[in-house]
């Protein structure tokens, strides 16, 4: 891209407003000046379960979406009972016209959406030859294409207004696949890749941002029974750390988030170690078998 081209859609000048929003389902500044947004009122669209649902309780307008009424109609009476505005909408992401439909849905009853979280995610803990045709279908549909057809859908009202933030909950698997999770690696990785280029494209587009959040294994029900070797040198982080952290990301406009910080060290290792040497550290570090214990929903 040039110096002087913006992406189609985006125009120059003009102030964005600080609005706010969080997810149901020690940062780093953007470029000098950018924007860095304050704590104001947070209105979103994202998925149930998780830490997504955390992440709704620092919002002060909710959009919820997921494919589980009964799983929304918990989560939003629970962020009702903390005085948040909320509603939901049922919607399944991997479903492009669903999604397109919903989100008008959305703007017609809430009105526009200001930063939008995608969080929806499956696994099936299988290899390769003994996973399900349909079921390796499903998890790049809703991992990876459903944040194709959100962020189409929202998009383009935030590049007009001059003011959104898209955020993706992805996970450390999309830089270090680990075996028995394929489907899962291999749709994180290209959300990761999805995301790079979307950040990139937004830079000349005022008030209108991204942050891609990659955590190691976080304590849900969605990795129930994963087991790594060494787990007091690599606990599972809390919902609420990676929730917590991702607000902070956010605030500050930053575009890359790893948790914890010592995942940098996976990058550099990555880069410079021949990867007969990376074989050795997944089977040292028990990251070779540890799906092996996998019990996880899907």
């Amino acid at each position: 891209m040039g110096g002087s081209r913006r992406p189609q859609g985006c125009s120059g000048g003009g102030r964005r407003r600080c609005s706010w929003a969080g997810a149901c389902q020690g940062a780093r500044r953007r470029a000098a000046g950018r924007f860095t947004r304050r704590p104001a009122d947070w209105l979103r669209v994202a998925m149930s379960g998780g830490v997504g649902s955390i992440l709704s309780a620092r919002a002060a307008g909710i959009v919820l979406w997921g494919r589980t009424e009964k799983c929304l109609k918990e989560t939003t009476e629970e962020i009702r009972q903390m005085g948040t505005e909320c509603h939901y909408f049922i919607c399944d992401v991997g479903n492009r016209e669903e999604v397109y439909q919903t989100a008008k849905a959305v703007r017609e009853k809430v009105g526009d959406i200001t930063i939008l979280v995608n969080n929806a995610a499956v696994v099936h803990g299988k290899s390769l030859m003994d996973s399900d045709d349909d079921a390796l279908l499903k998890s790049q549909h809703i991992n990876t294409l459903g944040q194709f057809w959100t962020t189409k859908a929202f998009l383009p009202r935030m590049l007009e207004l001059q003011n959104g933030h898209i955020v993706c909950l992805n996970s450390v698997l999309a830089l270090s696949a680990i075996p028995g999770a394929i489907d899962y690696c291999t749709s994180k990785a290209s959300a990761f890749a999805f995301m790079e280029s979307l950040t990139l494209g937004l830079l000349d587009c005022p008030g209108v941002s991204a942050t891609t959040v990659l955590p190691f294994h976080t304590s849900t029900e969605m990795f129930q029974g994963m087991r790594v070797r060494f787990p007091n040198l690599f606990p599972p982080l809390k919902p609420e750390t990676v929730a917590r952290r991702t607000v902070e990301a956010v605030q500050l406009n930053q575009a890359l988030l790893l948790l914890p910080w010592t995942m940098h060290a996976l990058v550099i290792l990555k880069s410079i170690l021949p990867q007969a040497a990376l074989e050795e550290i997944h089977k040292f570090s028990g990251t070779y078998t540890c799906m092996n214990t996998f019990k996880g929903r899907t």
